[in-house]
This record gives C-alpha cells, sequence and structure tokens, in this order.
C-alpha cells in the first residue's frame, strides 16, 4: 500500500510519521528571517554614501544636534517621557546631545519623531571669547560670527 504524503511516496503511514522531511514552506518562511535580503552590492554602494552625508563610519561624530518635528500628542507615555528626558519639549528647538549609546538608545525609541543630525564646525572649535558670538544654523553647523574689533584712533597731525 502505497500512500503519497507532501509529495514524497511512502509505503506506510506509520513510516511517513517517523521520517523527517523538512517542510517547503517553514525552509523559505525561516531563511526570510535569517538570511539578510539586502545584496551585498547594495551594502556596498551605502557604505560609499558616507561621503556624500559628511560621515566616516571608522570617525563617528562626537555630538548630535536634536530636533523635535512631530507632536508628543497621542503617543505613548513612554515617548513623552524620553522627549521629556532628552530636553526636546517645545518643537523645532534644536539640542545638542553626546553620540553615546544611552543617548542613542533613546534616541532609537522616539526617531519619528525627531530629526537627528550631527554637530559639524566648518570654522574649527570656537575660543572661549567666541562662544557668545556662535549660533546653531539649521544644517547643524556651528557658526562663529567673528566681529570687527575697532581700531585704536589715530590722531590726525596738522
Amino acid at each position: 500500500m502505497s500512500v503519497l504524503r507532501r509529495g514524497i511516496c511512502v509505503s506506510s503511514p506509520i513510516q511517513a510519521l517517523t521520517e523527517t522531511t523538512p517542510l517547503p514552506w517553514f525552509i523559505s518562511f525561516r531563511s526570510k528571517f535569517t538570511k539578510s535580503r539586502i545584496s551585498q552590492e547594495l551594502l556596498d554602494q551605502w557604505s560609499q554614501e558616507h561621503e556624500k552625508y559628511g560621515g566616516n563610519p571608522e570617525q563617528p561624530h562626537k555630538l548630535h544636534v536634536v530636533t523635535r518635528v512631530k507632536s508628543t500628542m497621542r503617543r505613548p507615555y513612554w515617548e513623552k517621557k524620553m522627549v521629556e528626558g532628552l530636553c526636546l519639549q517645545k518643537a523645532n528647538v534644536p539640542v545638542i546631545h553626546k553620540n553615546i549609546p544611552s543617548v542613542n538608545s533613546q534616541l532609537k525609541f522616539i526617531k519619528h519623531l525627531v530629526r537627528i543630525q550631527p554637530l559639524k564646525l566648518p570654522y574649527g572649535l570656537p575660543d572661549e571669547e567666541d562662544m557668545a558670538d556662535t549660533y546653531l544654523n539649521s544644517k547643524g553647523e556651528l557658526i562663529v560670527r567673528r566681529l570687527l574689533k575697532p581700531l585704536e584712533p589715530k590722531t590726525i597731525e596738522s
């Protein structure tokens, strides 16, 4: 007596129950979540785009400029607490945070509410006397406005 089970011809139902054959739907389902579905060429292309966005994977930036762009209304209480803990109560006000794992783990949970940019210093680190004349623009750059200092007046000889 031959029985057709799962596309395999077996001689008895007992043999069909004792044999372990991998299920085709199980294999595809398992490989869907365990294997990377992103091709290696695409990953290489993304890694070359670090220069385009001003990032370097070997030397990451030290400070984040975090700006809240969406409201916390109708959001869960834990997201509201994280927004409050990161001092992002006001919308569209940039706040500077360190690029450390504890801050990054909080930002991961509210990434849909905020915009995260690296802090760029196009004119280098400002001196202590220039700190009063600095501002943060919308691109995440710390701009130093160096004011002109008056020259000593010269006396006119007549």
